[in-house]
């Protein structure tokens, strides 16, 4: 089986037409195939907890991922770098590219052809932007950031109980009380920002963070 769906992957072409031009191929990507826009704008018009929302908006990747970030940012403080302060914003850039958040619980369902599909992406996006791979340590941090982030959106933004968040939803964590977003952006805490709002702040950080990457990298080469 897993045959098959190598040959088939290989054969087929699943073609996009990005804003900046681009075309991406899901099936057999490359770093070369999107624009930094093209990723911002993918993840601000893709949208978690299934596209609902107790707001007049849904949630979009992008801000998810900007939430991530800043909790990192709180819990990391002085030792926050900005190669894993990269990795924490594109965590689930895969999304954006592909235009589909899918709720955990499903995707077992999806099978082995859904989790090439986005590993390939994943490791086309590691490529393009220099990701370190996972720690041991750095994985359990992150998922936690994640998960604290997921447990206040459920129920400060899908409209989930918090009982429900632990015992349906499965996550050990309570809603945070403020919103660190907020306390960076303004605005009215935890409301979903319009998609050219959240692709404009996604793709702000992610320029900044990447010129801190390589200014890094040529101290560390002068050295």
């Amino acid at each position: 089986m897993h045959k098959i769906m190598h040959k088939i992957m290989t054969i087929r072409r699943a073609w996009v037409r990005l804003p900046s031009g681009k075309r991406l191929d899901l099936l057999n990507p490359t770093p070369f195939d999107w624009e930094d826009e093209d990723l911002a704008l993918g993840l601000a018009r893709t949208y978690r907890w299934g596209g609902h929302s107790a707001w007049s908006l849904p949630l979009s990747v992008a801000q998810h991922s900007l939430l991530v970030l800043a909790l990192y940012r709180e819990r990391r403080k002085s030792n926050a770098n900005a190669p894993a302060a990269l990795r924490e914003l594109l965590h689930d850039a895969d999304e954006g590219l592909l235009g589909f958040d899918c709720i955990a619980p499903v995707k077992p369902f999806l099978g082995e052809a859904y989790r090439t599909l986005a590993g390939r992406l994943e490791a086309a996006i590691a490529m393009r932007y220099r990701l370190a791979p996972w720690t041991v340590p750095e994985k359990k941090a992150h998922r936690q950031a994640d998960r604290l982030a997921a447990a206040s959106e459920a129920v400060l933004v899908a409209g989930w109980a918090q009982k429900e968040v632990r015992q349906t939803l499965g996550i050990p964590f309570a809603a945070l009380s403020s919103d660190p977003l907020q306390q960076i952006y303004g605005g009215t805490a935890w409301e979903p920002w319009p998609p050219e709002v959240s692709a404009s702040r996604f793709l702000a950080e992610l320029t900044r963070l990447q010129r801190s990457c390589a200014r890094a990298l040529g101290r560390g080469l002068s050295q």
